[in-house]
C-alpha cells in the first residue's frame, strides 16, 4: 500500500488504526487482492473455477431462468472444472436479460449478502435493462476501487474533482457539488481530501473555469471530455497548477487522448473497464498502458466469430461471469463491447491481459465487401484532419454500406474547398470511395448517459 493514513473507529487509538466493521471486511479484501495479483496463471484460475462453481450451483438451484439452461454445466462444488461442459452454457445476451426479467434474481439469497441495490443502465447500446445487485457485491467493488487508487499510488489525502454527473439539476456550474471524501469505498477507510463534481451537461469553458477554480490534484471524467478540455486548455494556453493525474471512465479510449493530455497537462492519463451491471471488468496496469482483467472478481472471455477463446493479439466479444453477486447471477453475459488479448504482462502480474478495448459493434465501419474494421482515429489521422479545417468537434454515422456521414463542429464556416478536401481524406481514410455528406453543428450531443462516440454505425446488424 501508498502511504495512506487508515481512519480508526476509536478516538483514543489513532495508530495502529481500528477500522469499524465495515472496513475491516473491506481491507480484509484488499489485503487478498494484495496477495493474488502475484499468483500464477494455473494457481487464480484454479481460485476462479472454484468460486465459478459456487456461483453456478447457487444459480440453478435459485434462479428460475438458469434451472435448465445450467443442467449441464459443471456445478459440483469441489469437482474438478470442466472446460467443455463450461463452453456448452448459452451466451447471455442483452435481449435475454430484458426478456428475463424478474426470472434471473434469486429467490432464495443468503441472509449474509445483504440488503440489494436495483439499477438500470443501457450503457450506449440504447437496449436498457435492469440489474440487481447485493451488499455483498458492492464490498467487492469498493475492494477494486481502491485497488486502482494503490496500483496507480494516488495521494489521497488531495483533492479529487469529477465531471460524470449527468442527472438533472446535480452538481450543477458554477458550484457544483462538494464532499467531504472521496466516495464511499476510500472515504470508509482512508483519511482522504474533498471531492467536488460538475454535471456532465455544463459547456467546456464552464468546465475549465470551475478546474482553474477548483484547483484539483485529480480529475475523473469522460474521454472525450478530456480531448476537450486538453484541447481548450492547450488553445488558451491554461495550466492546471496542481493536477498529478487524469482518470477516465466509461468510453473507449483513444491513444491520441493520452497524447493531448501529456501535451496540454504534462500528466499520465489512466484508463479504467467498468460496466454498472457486471462491476470492475479491467484495470490499467500500473506499470503499462494495457489492462489486467481483475480476475478475482469477474471471470472474463474475450471469444471469436466461432466462440472460441482468442489468442494474444485477436480481437473478439467479451462475454463477463461476475464472480459475486448471488443475488442475480450473470453467467456469461455479453457485455456488447470487443477487446484484443494481449501477452503476460512485463510487470509479474498473474492477471490476464487486455491489450486494447475497442468498444461495441455499433462502433465498427462495415465494408461493402462484407470486411468489418474498427475505425480508430490515430493521433496523426486527428492532426491531418486538422490540417484541412477548423474542427472542434466530430462523429462519424455510417449511414448506409456506402454512405458515411460526418457531423462536425467548426470554429467558421468551411470553404467549399475545405470541404471537398475533407470528404477525399475520409474516403482515403477508409479505404474505400463512400458517399461522405457533411452535417454542420453548433455541438455535437452526448448519449442520455453522458457519453460521447466518435463513430456510430446506424446499419442493421
Amino acid at each position: 500500500m501508498t502511504d495512506q493514513r487508515i481512519k480508526s473507529s476509536i478516538d483514543e487509538i489513532q495508530w495502529p488504526a481500528v477500522p469499524d466493521p465495515r472496513a475491516s471486511a473491506l481491507l480484509a479484501v484488499l489485503f487478498q487482492l494484495e496477495q493474488s495479483q502475484w499468483w500464477s496463471v494455473e494457481k487464480l484460475e484454479t481460485a476462479q473455477s472454484a468460486q465459478l462453481q459456487r456461483l453456478l450451483a447457487h444459480a440453478r438451484r435459485s434462479v428460475p431462468f438458469y434451472r435448465e439452461r445450467l443442467k449441464n454445466a459443471p456445478t459440483a462444488p469441489g469437482s474438478p472444472w470442466d472446460q467443455d461442459r463450461w463452453r456448452t452454457v448459452p451466451i447471455l445476451r442483452r435481449e435475454d436479460v430484458q426478456t428475463a426479467a424478474s426470472s434471473l434474481v434469486s429467490t432464495d439469497l443468503p441472509a449474509s449478502h445483504g440488503v440489494l441495490d436495483e439499477i438500470f443502465t443501457s450503457g450506449s447500446t440504447g437496449q436498457p435493462i435492469r440489474a440487481v445487485r447485493s451488499e455483498l457485491w458492492g464490498l467487492f467493488w469498493s475492494a477494486f476501487t481502491l485497488r486502482d487508487h494503490l496500483w496507480h499510488r494516488r495521494d489521497m489525502t488531495g483533492k479529487l474533482a469529477t465531471i460524470r454527473e449527468s442527472g438533472r439539476d446535480k452538481a450543477p456550474y458554477p458550484d457544483g457539488a462538494v464532499s467531504d471524501n472521496w466516495g464511499y469505498a476510500s472515504g470508509l477507510v482512508f483519511a482522504t481530501g474533498p471531492a467536488v463534481s460538475l454535471n456532465i451537461t455544463s459547456t467546456f469553458e464552464q468546465q475549465v473555469e470551475w478546474l482553474q477554480r477548483e484547483d484539483p490534484d485529480y480529475l475523473l471524467t469522460h474521454p472525450s471530455i478530456v480531448h476537450r478540455l486538453a484541447e481548450y486548455c492547450l488553445e488558451k494556453g491554461i495550466q492546471l497548477s496542481r493536477l498529478r493525474q487524469v482518470e477516465t471512465i466509461s468510453e473507449v479510449l483513444r491513444p491520441a487522448t493520452r497524447e493531448i493530455c501529456r501535451e496540454a497537462w504534462n500528466v499520465p492519463l489512466v484508463d479504467m473497464y467498468t460496466a454498472r451491471e457486471a462491476g470492475y471488468i479491467a484495470l490499467q496496469c500500473p506499470a503499462a498502458e494495457h489492462y489486467h482483467v481483475q480476475s478475482e472478481g469477474i471471470f472474463v472471455e474475450v471469444l471469436n466469430d466461432r466462440e472460441e477463446p482468442c489468442r494474444s493479439g485477436e480481437v473478439g466479444r467479451v462475454i463477463v461471469t461476475p464472480l459475486h453477486n448471488f443475488a442475480m447471477p450473470l453467467v456469461r453475459y455479453d457485455i456488447g463491447d470487443y477487446a484484443e488479448v494481449g501477452d503476460a504482462c512485463a510487470c509479474g502480474r498473474g492477471l490476464p491481459v487486455l491489450r486494447r478495448i475497442l468498444g461495441r459493434e455499433q462502433n465498427m465501419l462495415a465494408m461493402p465487401d462484407g470486411q468489418m474494421r474498427w475505425p480508430l482515429l490515430s493521433s496523426s489521422d486527428l492532426q491531418a484532419m486538422q490540417a484541412r479545417a477548423p474542427i472542434r468537434q466530430y462523429q462519424f454515422r455510417q449511414k448506409s454500406l456506402e454512405c458515411i456521414e460526418l457531423r462536425l463542429s467548426t470554429l467558421r464556416p468551411l470553404t467549399a474547398e475545405e470541404r471537398e478536401t475533407l470528404r477525399s481524406w475520409v474516403r482515403d481514410k477508409f479505404g474505400h470511395p463512400f458517399e461522405v455528406s457533411l452535417t454542420f453543428h453548433d455541438e455535437l450531443p452526448l448519449t442520455r448517459g453522458g457519453k460521447f462516440e466518435d463513430f456510430v454505425s446506424e446499419l442493421r446488424r
